[in-house]
């Protein structure tokens, strides 16, 4: 089945394994002991997702493009301490 939908994957130190985050399906997310296990995982992830939703007689997610993801990081604070969402600017 092919996808064109994101997915993050970042090393957590707390869960000593890489995260996949999948963004258009809620922040969905998986793991694995390698980045290629991580990948794996998140693919496999996407297409149960996908078979789920159509099971469900649901739309299936709009997938973002290059450059229209927006980040969920909340881990840069401004000074009045609200997370700051950042959109990446074209170079």
């Amino acid at each position: 089945m092919t996808c064109r939908y994101a997915m993050i994957i970042q090393w957590s130190d707390e869960d000593q394994a890489y995260v996949v985050t999948l963004p258009e399906f809620g922040g969905c997310k998986t793991h694995g002991n390698t980045y290629e296990e991580a990948a794996k995982q998140g693919q496999e992830a996407l297409e149960s997702l996908m078979e789920a939703y159509q099971a469900w007689g649901r739309s299936l997610p709009v997938a973002a493009t290059f450059g229209t993801l927006v980040s969920t990081d909340t881990s840069t604070k401004t000074p009045g301490g609200v997370g700051d969402v950042a959109a990446h600017s074209e170079r």
